[in-house]
């Protein structure tokens, strides 16, 4: 149990390292050489008190003791020679194991300043080595700092969700556990303490972990785990995990489980992995003994771990949605060999399970060579909630799915046969059993749970889903795309009515302008009643792209950037179709689909994999009222929300200037930084709508004005597009950056620009974008200082009193 001193120490250790090691990585790697270094010297000073020798620190090696570098005679430059000299020559000692030599192979100083060191040394100098699990558990915690960072599609996993998977696959003490990108060992310190949990004496009063173990059982134990791993900086965290968990050899190779054969042939009862999602430019060059020949690094981690199964052997893995139902044919064929041998349930988990880091969609799948040859269905598990809130902070909630999903998958295990009804079980509709056969009868083997649901209405009633795909191939819908249109032909009063991306957002129908000729657009796509718009782009989240509106009108032109379903009404409901797609499970699923960085894309290839309930017209109208009405009561609450929104009285008197006269714009100083590149930690991360991410440096200090520069919303005005930042934080180069004279006006500016239209500011029509020039011309009406005060006093008092957090 890691208690609060400890804790402390290692957060003093990393406050100490921040401001001249910023990397949470590499602050972890000096904390950890340090720590093992002072515990060879612990060691060896046991060693002497019992009457024996130091094995560590002898010979030409005795100058390196940890006692020696508190030497009050050393100067600081004399003490950061001496220890950086010992840390880079500890690898090469002969007296300490291979173990320790691994631990310091490459190691090195990265700063020179006397007074940082001295005062790290003497955090850690408070550790002391005492062969308990105490340590073990202080490193996890230090390990804890990288679960958050990600490096080549490499996110670590959350520890309730590696012991979820740990207690799925249920490890027994006989056998051998591989984990084939082990990172810092956490499935494999997972599976270690589940075991001896299960062999513990529970009679007792004061219980130990393994004590039922012999201790020919115990040395066999420690022999059974194994991990591989490409990077050298987490084999060395592996081994140092390990060691202070008991493992006196740790079996942590550093090696590449894709490209080399050396440890083909090494086979395990069970797989533990959460493999890295990326591959490199050009893909990977593997071997050629994988069944499956792909160049993707996902594909072929989950290739390599149904394949390295014994007969008796399971698994479980994380894997990207891309696994579960890319169409390319390496997918296909791996998710049509897993069908076939291994898989026997997928576990869906919540976008956010890897925040802050990223809010990447994956799920587990759950190989058992036994199980899959006897069942003839495949167990869907939908996780919602995992016990923590899903957005940047991840706090602990009360919500928790975790522990209905093991009881349910516990259940399959025991009798996994398809129920012949082919209807849901288990906890709030979240459990799905398929039958195989289903799975595989369009060759497409798609693992995603949703599309193979029969929704139930009415009674015993049920409708089966159908692909959008198919229905276009029967020729019952159609799909299309819209073409560009310029911005200078849009005006009010034009002869010929049309409609373009951004206004897909911007209320429940879509607004339709008008152009000034209809000639200047002759061929180009217009619609029919029963179109479905979906936008194909957006630089908004995953999310704000899986929106679709119906249009119920004819011959009005339709803008690029927009994905055009057309049903006619006939087979399905324009209303009901863009409803289906616009909400939960359908609008989760598609943004699976959305592609890009920055910016993301949807097409209609995407649209065609949703499958959706199909029942007939009149009950889809039926439906579609019962929204609509629903749809009144949001938008008369909405209403009452409008009404509170600031109502500033501007008096003609003020005098109007430009908002590039009242302050000072710091875009020139802002930095974008890729995902991939992003470094976790606590510092805000702010793009066009607020927070993004968080990160372990900044770049700004202070009070500032963010106005949003690009996306969608600076047309649907979902969220403020001004909004006031403070204290140290980021900003990417998706939002303006403003720095005022004195808060009032700040927030005076922030309060006019979120209630006025500034349409005529924006240029782009698929790509929205308040530029600089532009941000600068905006008039406002400047009041003196004093009246900027009591109006900014009064709106901030009225939101406390909505917000419930005042009164007035």
């Amino acid at each position: 149990m890691l208690d609060d001193v400890t804790k402390r120490r290692i957060d003093a250790a990393r406050d100490i390292l921040v401001g001249k090691v910023p990397v949470p990585s590499s602050q972890v790697e000096q904390i950890t050489i340090a720590l093992i270094y002072k515990f060879m010297d612990d060691m060896d000073k046991e060693s002497v008190s019992m009457g024996g020798k130091s094995s560590f620190f002898s010979g030409s090696y005795k100058k390196y003791a940890w006692s020696n570098i508190f030497d009050p005679r050393l100067g600081g430059f004399e003490l950061i020679n001496l220890y950086g000299e010992a840390i880079a020559k500890l690898n090469q000692n002969p007296n300490i194991p291979q173990l320790f030599r691994d631990i310091f192979k490459n190691a090195y100083l990265p700063y020179r300043d006397p007074e940082t060191l001295k005062l790290f040394l003497k955090t850690i100098n408070e550790f002391s080595y005492n062969h308990s699990e105490d340590l073990g558990d202080a490193f996890e915690y230090l390990l804890s700092v990288l679960d958050s960072q990600g490096d080549a599609g490499q996110f670590r996993t959350p520890r309730h969700i590696i012991d979820f998977m740990v207690a799925v696959v249920d490890p027994k003490k006989q056998e051998t556990i591989i984990d084939p990108a082990c990172g810092t060992a956490g499935f494999l310190i997972s599976s270690y303490k589940h075991i001896r949990k299960a062999n513990t004496d529970t009679t007792k009063v004061v219980q130990r972990p393994g004590d039922l173990l012999s201790p020919t059982e115990r040395k066999k134990l420690l022999a059974n785990f194994k991990g591989y791993d490409i990077s050298p900086d987490m084999v060395r965290l592996s081994l140092v995990n390990l060691y202070l968990h008991g493992f006196v050899q740790p079996q942590i190779y550093e090696y590449d489980t894709l490209t080399s054969e050396d440890r083909w042939n090494e086979y395990a009862d069970v797989i533990l992995a959460n493999p890295p999602f990326m591959s490199p430019k050009g893909g990977i060059i593997p071997h050629k003994r994988f069944s499956v020949q792909s160049k993707r690094s996902e594909v072929l981690f989950v290739d390599y771990i149904a394949e390295h199964l014994t007969p008796t052997g399971r698994a479980a893995v994380i894997v990207p949605e891309g696994i579960i139902f890319q169409s390319g044919g390496a997918y296909k064929q791996l998710r049509k060999m897993l069908l076939e041998k291994y898989l026997y349930a997928v576990v869906s988990l919540p976008a956010g399970v890897f925040n802050p880091y990223s809010g990447v969609k994956t799920s587990i799948l759950l190989l058992d060579r036994q199980i899959a040859a006897k069942s003839d269905a495949i167990l869907f598990v939908k996780i919602e909630n995992d016990g923590l809130a899903l957005g940047a902070q991840r706090r602990e909630i009360d919500k928790n799915d975790l522990p209905d999903a093991l009881k349910v998958i516990r259940k399959f295990q025991k009798s996994p046969r398809v129920r012949t009804d082919g209807s849901t079980q288990g906890n709030a509709g979240n459990v799905l059993v398929v039958a195989k056969e289903k799975i595989a009868e369009n060759g497409e083997y798609n693992l995603t749970g949703e599309r193979y649901r029969v929704v139930e209405r009415k009674g015993k009633q049920k409708w089966e889903m159908v692909r959008l795909g198919d229905l276009e191939n029967q020729n019952k819908i159609e799909f299309l795309r819209g073409e560009g249109i310029a911005k200078k032909d849009i005006i009010e009063g034009g002869t010929c009515k049309c409609i373009h991306y951004g206004e897909i957002y911007t209320t429940y129908q879509p607004i339709i302008k008008h152009i000034v000729s209809k000639t200047n657009y002759a061929g180009k796509i217009i619609s029919k009643k029963g179109d479905v718009l979906v936008p194909s782009t957006t630089t908004a989240d995953a999310m704000g792209i899986a929106v679709a509106r119906s249009i119920n009108e004819d011959n009005v032109i339709i803008g690029g950037d927009i994905n055009i379903i057309r049903t006619e009404n006939a087979y399905v409901l324009s209303d009901y179709l863009a409803q289906i797609i616009s909400n939960p499970p359908l609008k989760n699923e598609l943004a699976t689909y959305a592609k890009g960085a920055n910016i993301l894309h949807l097409s209609n290839n995407d649209l065609k994999q949703l499958s959706i309930p199909l029942p007939p017209l009149d009950i889809q109208r039926e439906i579609v009222a019962e929204i609509e009405a629903y749809q009144r009561v949001i938008d008369g609450a909405r209403q009452v929300v409008d009404n509170w929104k600031p109502q500033i009285e501007v008096d003609p008197e003020w005098p109007m200037v430009k908002l590039g006269d009242v302050c000072e714009n710091y875009d020139n100083k802002r930095r974008p930084v890729e995902k991939s590149e992003r470094k976790s930690g606590k510092y805000p991360y702010y793009g066009a709508s607020g927070i993004v991410d968080y990160v372990d440096s900044y770049i700004f200090d202070g009070e500032f004005l963010l106005i949003s520069e690009d996306g969608a919303n600076l047309l649907m005005r979902n969220t403020p597009i001004a909004f006031s930042i403070s204290g140290k934080n980021w900003v990417n180069n998706h939002a303006h950056i403003l720095k005022f004279a004195d808060r009032e006006t700040q927030k005076w500016v922030e309060f006019y620009i979120n209630q006025i239209n500034i349409e005529l500011y924006i240029t782009g029509m698929a790509q929205p974008k308040l530029n600089q020039s532009a941000l600068n011309k905006i008039e406002i009406p400047f009041p003196p200082i004093e009246a900027q005060c009591e109006i900014v006093a009064k709106i901030e008092a009225e939101r406390k009193v909505v917000d419930g957090s005042g009164s007035l």
